[in-house]
């Protein structure tokens, strides 16, 4: 057997997530206390066996509300590029010739270390677990694992290493310093067998709230099919790496693998359920609902709901969650004029940083793409009338909160807004509004330090959403900050990581993970019952976000009537935007259906000053080698082997 590991690989079963756990009820969350590291006869052992499974589902925090992973799977894509304050790691991203991708940098690292850890450490518990006693449907939280960490590291990285130093798929304990790649076919074959083992053996119900069954296994195995489906049939001639055939004949069984599996886990939902609106799916108050099926779990305790490590203050590293922060402009930059208690003209910022969702800390590194907003777009103005999902999505109104600041700004009621009018605390302040009304907008009248403008009989400054910028866009609502311990204030700990779980899958996925199946299989019919269901869902409104208020509507009839009679992959690629728009899926849906350099290969912006509002356009460079990213530069060097074989190891779009 050939040895496949170096020191990303080393003892990676030892030194995990520092976790380990009390099980009990079915009713229980996982109980995580701080522990420095496992060695290997800690897997001997059922308390061992079941610390390395509470490790398992921290892991996740690694990735998932990790800023720069998001950057790795949002920047560059037809959804995100770089944003005002953004450094190297956002602008290597955009491929816009602004930077560079290289091994080094931090896309290149998204999941490699943090994911070889992980497998082995599932390996240490599917190698030792029957022996320590424990029960099958527990080794299937395990295989899953092992599973969904192989699936990320081959769709980003092309074939990777099945053997970590001790044989395939093995629980390695030493150092080893030499790896050599599988190929793609063989690392999806480990998965598959990985994943169809984690649904034999999971139960229909989560043992503990957030831990996987049956259909979180089959989500990830409908999703591996279907990914492997594309790559079998390879309409682009997209290369790969380790060279290999691949057999284009075999992927029409691949696209109905995945519709059956899909399917299947649709008609016996378990627990999972579509919530009423797509507002429930996202709003704070409803976190952990049964929508979600997988999450990465925080909580307002900073030294537990942060792994153990007593972070929690705006640290910028995983494990905290602070990925919403790149998605969030400075809006605390808007000055108004204002009277303070003796009267006297003074400045106030109106709209402070709080800890509510749709705000939080600003970071101003990822802006969203003009082109969305507008005419063609995802979101162009006949969607925002009708689809639930724009109000739902981001942040459009900002309210003033200055009050809350407490002192002297607490006796301040109002300030002066658009046309001169009065603005007090708790009104809206500054808002996006549609395309269509730009024509009315007055943009040389208003207070221009962030090129704002007015609309008549509107106290609120406003800006069309064709004029989004580097500097001023729309705020991603869905993965917002809130806090319980605000106490009527803006909270002390605005500028720390989030306490929300961050969702990783949902059971809405499966609708979409089906239908595109059923685009690529012909069956046109089922691909638009089955999107069909999530623009009903998405027509449905019982609360508006952006107004701040109960507002029951139902435009699903529209909705219906707007889907298109033929569905396309694109359409598909829509569908996705609209219901996961800036969660982290988009790079790996472009690149899943050979659409990135198709769809994202130019995108319109307006610039980085505060005034900035003329759209220009961008040409982004998406050589097809770049569909798989590098091997990280700390995994090259750790090898004890010559320049040739580094280089051989390395994808070729990034070799020197």
């Amino acid at each position: 057997m050939k040895t496949k590991s170096i020191k990303y690989f080393i003892a990676a079963g030892l030194v995990c997530c520092g976790l380990s756990t009390t099980m009990t009820s079915c009713d229980d969350v996982l109980d995580e206390q701080p522990r420095s590291q496992f060695d290997p006869t800690f897997f001997n052992t059922k308390a061992g066996i079941e610390g390395g499974l509470t490790s398992l589902y921290a892991h996740l925090r690694y990735f998932y509300g990790n800023g720069y992973w998001l950057n790795a799977c949002e920047t560059g894509t037809d959804e995100y590029t770089y944003a005002q304050s953004a450094d190297g790691n956002f602008k290597d991203a955009d491929l816009s010739g602004v930077g560079s991708m290289t091994s080094s940098n931090s896309i290149a690292g998204g999941c490699w270390g943090t994911a070889f850890a992980n497998i082995n450490t599932a390996s240490g518990i599917i190698e030792n677990g029957a022996e320590a006693g424990i029960d099958a449907s527990l080794l299937a939280e395990a295989y899953f694992f092992r599973a969904f960490d192989y699936f990320l590291l081959v769709q980003y990285y092309g074939g990777v290493p099945l053997d970590l130093g001790a044989g395939e798929l093995k629980f390695n304990t030493s150092t080893v310093r030499t790896s050599v790649r599988n190929t793609v076919p063989e690392v999806y074959a480990a998965i598959f067998s990985d994943l169809e083992k984690a649904i034999a053996d999971l139960p229909e119900n989560p043992r503990l709230t957030g831990t996987v069954t049956k259909n979180v296994a089959r989500l990830y195995l409908s999703k591996a099919y279907l990914t492997y489906a594309w790559w079998l049939e390879n309409p682009n001639n997209i290369p790969t790496y380790p060279e290999c055939s691949r057999n284009s004949g075999e992927a029409q069984s691949y696209f109905q693998k995945a519709y059956d599996v899909a399917q299947q886990a649709i008609n016996n939902p378990g627990p999972y359920k579509l919530q009423n609106t797509f507002y429930d799916v996202n709003v704070a108050t409803n976190d952990r609902n049964a929508e979600i099926m997988l999450y990465a779990d925080h909580d307002e305790d900073e030294k537990y709901g942060n792994g153990g490590t007593g972070y929690g203050w705006g640290s910028g590293g995983s494990p905290e969650n602070f990925a919403y922060w790149m998605e969030t402009w400075n809006y605390t930059e808007m000055i108004a004029k204002a009277k303070d208690k003796k009267g006297e003209d003074i400045n106030l910022n109106p709209v402070q940083r709080e800890a509510v969702q749709g705000l939080g800390r600003p970071w101003t590194r990822m802006a969203p793409v003009a082109d969305a907003f507008i005419e063609g777009g995802v979101w162009e103005d006949a969607v925002k009338a009708i689809d639930s999902r724009y109000d739902a999505t981001f942040t459009l109104s900002y309210y003033t909160n200055w009050q809350k600041a407490g002192g002297d700004n607490a006796s301040i009621m109002f300030v002066q807004g658009a046309n001169g009018m009065q603005v007090n605390h708790g009104d809206v302040y500054f808002s996006w509004v549609p395309e269509s009304e730009d024509s009315k907008i007055n943009y040389t009248g208003a207070d221009g330090k962030l090129g704002f403008g007015e609309m008549a009989g509107r106290p609120d400054f406003v800006v069309a959403v064709n004029h989004i910028s580097r500097k001023k866009y729309p705020i991603n609502w869905k993965i917002g900050i809130y806090r319980t311990d605000n106490a009527g204030g803006l909270g002390s700990k605005v500028n720390g990581g989030s306490p929300r779980p961050w969702n990783i899958a949902k059971f809405s996925e499966f609708y979409l993970i089906a239908a595109e199946a059923a685009v690529k299989l012909g069956k046109n019919n089922e691909a638009k019952n089955l999107v069909n269901v999530l623009r009903a869902r998405a027509g449905k409104m019982t609360y508006c976000v952006n107004n701040r208020a109960s507002l029951i509507a139902d435009h699903s009839a529209e909705m219906l009537a707007a889907t298109p009679a033929t569905i396309t992959i694109d359409y598909i690629l829509d569908e996705r935007s609209r219901e996961f728009w800036g969660e982290g899926y988009r790079w790996f849906d472009l690149v899943r259906t050979q659409k990135w350099a198709e769809r994202a290969g130019t995108y319109r912006i307006a610039g980085s000053g505060y005034t900035d509002k003329d759209l220009e356009t961008f040409k982004r460079d998406i050589p097809v080698g770049y569909y798989l990213r590098p091997i990280p530069q700390g995994q090259l060097d750790g090898m004890e082997m010559d320049a040739a074989e580094k280089a051989a190891y390395q994808n070729p779009a990034y070799r020197d």
